[in-house]
């Protein structure tokens, strides 16, 4: 992949104050009330561009997309944002803690020349044709890119990986911590020969996108009917997945909405296919340690290479749900190779999801029946609570994606099922900004 460095535009932190205040994660994970409080923590705050406020008196001429190029040129002019004056590649640090341990992800920031997908870019999850249209919208208005697409490459050396490290020991060009205890530092990479040394590196590798496809396909998109030269090259962070800071959690699953749902028949049905164990419990106490049962059998089975789920109910018991052999999932999607086969996502989806609770594809579409729940810190019990609150049947809990599988499946030219992978902590927008 080609990569060179650019001049970022960022913010003057001498006229906005804390950085922290400004930039935003990115705007597909923004909710409506994480919108406004966004609104109010600065005037100044990059969710203005990057996920504006719709109003009923919206027109052709004033709009999100046309605020929001307002909002920018008027930073632009007034030194809310300024251009750096060094070409960089921009080092991302941060530091962060999940399930318990402290751990520190790097990535580097740089412009990529723009690919269609095939060998040199890989894409691995299903897009949807609404938030292309929407970011198209807005790079129309701005001509210019906010988010950061969030791609792996894989460098057993880790070259750029000591660059960063070694250039981490300098003063930071942006350091704050956001309401999740995430820690991020930017720093500047500006010697000639560890710029060169990142790009020789990075010239005969492929990537996957982990996060952003919607970005990438828009760039493509923009760059096809842009005349400026600067539209065939995209603003990317790069993390390798040879570097232990690279974690991918569980998304896990909440079903509802099923007219004549019955768990005791959905265990007897899985037991065809799944070696079934329970977890009984008549107390608070007991009930913590069945839990605790229930994911430890999960994480024995998927450290052995097993498909495996855990199930609530709210019927006094957790379960452990483990797949017996692979010959269901070869008839169930004899279409698909067996790296996409084998994932834990795609054997829920096919043979408890669809097979056994009838929530297939046009259902699923829909949103009606099933909630994602990111494994954060607290996710399992968030889960467990809306079940016994009666909001939701039942609660399938989820292993996380191995980045073996990720790279076999995407080796295979295919896409994994929706929310199969989840990369924590996310990349955050605003840090860098790349006018065209």
């Amino acid at each position: 992949m080609e990569i060179k460095p650019f001049r970022a535009f960022r913010y003057d932190e001498v006229v906005v104050g804390d950085v922290g205040d400004c930039v935003v994660p990115p705007y597909d994970v923004i909710s409506n009330n994480q919108q406004q409080r966004l609104y109010e923590k600065s005037p100044y705050n990059i969710v203005r561009i990057t996920k504006g406020k719709a109003t009923s008196d919206d027109s052709q001429t004033n709009n999100q997309y046309t605020r929001a190029a307002e909002y920018l040129n008027t930073w632009l002019k007034e030194g809310i944002l300024k251009q750096d004056s060094t070409e960089t590649i921009y080092a991302y640090v941060q530091d962060f803690e999940v399930l318990g341990r402290r751990l520190q992800r790097f990535s580097f920031i740089a412009l990529a020349k723009l690919e269609e997908f095939g060998k040199v870019v890989r894409p691995h999850e299903q897009i949807l044709e609404q938030p292309i249209i929407d970011r198209l919208n807005l790079k129309r208005a701005t001509a210019a890119r906010f988010g950061l697409v969030f791609m792996l490459y894989e460098d057993r050396r880790q070259t750029a990986d000591r660059i960063i490290e070694k250039t981490a020991g300098q003063k930071p060009l942006v350091d704050f911590i956001n309401d999740q205890d995430v820690r991020h530092r930017l720093f500047a990479i500006t010697d000639k020969d560890d710029i060169d040394a990142i790009a020789n590196m990075m010239s005969d590798k492929s990537c996957i996108i982990a996060d952003g496809h919607h970005r990438y396909i828009t760039g493509l998109s923009y760059s096809k009917e842009s005349t400026k030269p600067a539209a065939k090259y995209q603003m990317m962070a790069f993390a390798n997945t040879c570097h232990e800071g690279l974690v991918v959690l569980a998304t896990h699953r909440l079903v509802g909405n099923l007219e004549d749902f019955d768990c005791g028949k959905l265990i007897a049905d899985l037991e065809r296919n799944f070696e079934v164990t329970k977890y009984r419990f008549d107390s608070p106490q007991a009930k913590t340690d069945a839990k605790q049962k229930m994911l430890a059998q999960m994480r024995t089975e998927h450290d052995r290479g097993k498909n495996a789920f855990g199930i609530y109910t709210a019927d006094n018991g957790f379960y452990a749900a483990v797949l017996k052999s692979r010959q269901p999932m070869d008839s169930a999607a004899a279409e698909k190779s067996s790296a996409w086969r084998s994932l834990d996502v795609a054997v829920l989806g096919k043979l408890i999801l669809e097979e056994l609770l009838g929530i297939n594809k046009e259902k699923l579409a829909r949103g009606a029946n099933i909630e994602y729940i990111k494994g954060t810190s607290g996710a399992v019990d968030e889960s467990i609570a809306a079940v016994d609150r009666g909001q939701r049947q039942a609660a399938f809990f989820m292993n996380p994606i191995r980045i073996e599988q990720l790279k076999m499946v995407t080796d295979a030219g295919e896409r994994m099922p929706q929310k199969s992978t989840y990369f924590y902590p996310k990349i955050y927008t605003g840090l860098t900004i790349n006018k065209l």
